[in-house]
């Protein structure tokens, strides 16, 4: 607000007052009296506005004064920055103009350096042309040549180096593998034990006295031949006093006629068709009690199979193998695949399984042409068995090749099983007797440099000489082994003939 406007509002009552006072006429004294009252407080008034109107500008003044020197002061400050900040620029300038010139320096220098560098690499260019040239005439090879020889000379090394590197690791693995293995072995081993009661081929009978054997005879020998006739087995009545004899390599049949036989003496009624009856009661009894066998072993190894397989499993009582009991070897297996599966952390049970079942096809290989582990296999899959158990059983021999770990398992503990002390009635010095015989009549071929049995004698591996023997010549080879060992040797089972030719080249460096 200037001061215009500040002294007309101080002034504008007393010109009102004024107005108003001029403004009526005095028609008396009483009213000049008044008038002139108002007259002097309208002048008071006014020298009052007069005076506040001076106060107010003196004010107004000081305040454009305080303004005016704070607006210069700010002035003085703002040129005096702008001052510095020239001088700062101009500093800045300066030294850009020293790092222009220094780049400027070090541009031309870098020139000067490049020319250089093109020369010496053009220099280089020609000595290296020259070099090449003077290294061909030197070696009297060209740049491709060199390189091939290089490159094989490298090939050679890295060969040599890598393949002592593999050998290395082979030998590390399999002396640790050795070594493992021979811990779980030795740990199953020990974890097992079993009792073990060697089977034969003839079954005693007592009877009560020696008027048995006449009733047994019976006349003109028709009970003996009678009986022989439906059982299938020899009877011997000898002078052996208050025992009968029966005789036979069939196990079943050797079961049914000890049965029978028993059950006529406590009968004491023997004669044709007494014989019959009891034999085909016999039968029917000795058929129960498969199942049961079969069911019970089983139970003992805590599986479940088919009711066919466990009755095929009760015909492995019955049956031997060197005079082992086969069904006390197929649980002797299974326990014994399960150990070492267990300590190789696999499938415990599938290897009880397999272990259990392994031999089931020696319970119709009577009836069924081929090899048992084979037959084994065939029955497996029948009854619903899982593949890997199925392949463990027609493993174990190697009829086919092994491709798991539970093939090797089962393979392991059938071996270990058939060749701990007492497992079978075989003696020591006839069983190396026979695997030498066995050795022997494949190196008496020609072409044979050596011959190796394996899996006691059920393999026999034959190395040929590779400069006398073919292909063609080595597959004749095997088949021509094969029908000798046939023809000169005796031998449980099936021997596998496994005839390899290799060539085979060895360097040692010293």
């Amino acid at each position: 607000m200037n001061l215009f406007n500040i002294g007309m509002i101080l002034s504008l009552p007393a010109a009102l007052a004024l107005g108003y006072l001029l403004g009526s006429i005095p028609r008396n004294r009483k009213e000049a009296e008044v008038l002139q009252a108002a007259q002097e407080e309208a002048e008071q008034l006014k020298q009052e506005g007069e005076q506040l109107k001076q106060e107010r500008l003196i004010e107004a003044q000081q305040e454009i004064q305080a303004l005016r020197e704070e607006l210069e002061n700010r002035a003085k400050r703002r040129e005096e920055e702008f001052t510095r900040m020239e001088e700062r620029v101009l500093r800045r300038e300066d030294r850009l103009g020293q790092k222009s010139s220094y780049l400027e320096q070090i541009e031309d220098s870098l020139r000067a350096d490049e020319e250089e560098l093109e020369q010496l690499k053009k220099a280089g260019a020609d000595l290296l042309v020259e070099g090449k040239a003077r290294l061909e005439r030197i070696s009297g090879w060209d740049q491709q040549e060199a390189r091939d020889h290089l490159l094989k000379l490298v090939e050679t090394e890295s060969k040599r180096f890598f393949s002592r590197k593999v050998e290395e690791v082979e030998r590390r693995a399999k002396e640790e593998a050795e070594q493992r293995a021979a811990l779980v072995i030795s740990t199953a081993v020990q974890r097992y034990a079993a009792e073990y009661v060697e089977g034969h081929t003839v079954s005693s009978v007592p009877i009560p006295s020696e008027e048995f054997k006449g009733r047994i005879i019976g006349r003109e020998g028709r009970n003996i031949k009678t009986f022989e006739a439906l059982t299938g087995v020899e009877l011997l009545v000898d002078d052996t006093p208050e025992m009968v004899v029966l005789s036979c390599f069939h196990p079943l049949r050797r079961e049914v006629a000890r049965m029978a036989l028993g059950r006529l003496i406590e009968d004491g009624r023997i004669h044709p068709a007494q014989i019959e009856e009891k034999v085909q009661r016999a039968k029917s009894r000795l058929a129960e009690r498969i199942k049961e066998e079969g069911r019970k072993a089983a139970f003992d190894i805590g599986i479940d199979i088919h009711p066919e397989l466990a009755t095929l499993l009760g015909r492995l009582k019955y049956r031997t193998s060197y005079g082992q009991n086969q069904l006390a070897h197929s649980l002797e297996v299974s326990w014994i695949a399960k150990m070492l599966a267990a300590e190789l952390g696999i499938d415990a049970e599938k290897a009880k399984r397999a272990g259990l079942l392994h031999d089931i096809g020696k319970a119709v290989d009577h009836e069924v042409d081929g090899p048992h582990a084979l037959i084994g296999a065939d029955l497996a899959r029948r009854y619903r068995e899982g593949s890997e158990v199925v392949h463990a059983i027609a493993a174990h021999h190697e009829d086919i090749a092994p491709t798991s770990a539970l093939d090797v398992i089962i393979q392991a503990a059938d071996t270990l099983s058939a060749a701990r002390p007492g497992a079978r009635q075989e003696t020591f010095e006839r069983y190396i007797r026979r695997l030498h015989e066995l050795e022997d009549l494949c190196r008496s071929f020609p072409a044979v440099q050596e011959a190796y049995a394996l899996q006691a004698g059920r393999e026999v591996r034959v190395m040929v000489q590779p400069d006398r023997a073919s292909d063609d010549m080595s597959a004749k080879l095997a088949y021509a082994i094969a029908r000798a060992i046939e023809e000169d040797l005796r031998y449980p089972g099936e021997i596998k003939v496994n005839v390899i030719r290799k060539t085979q080249f060895t360097e040692s460096a010293k």
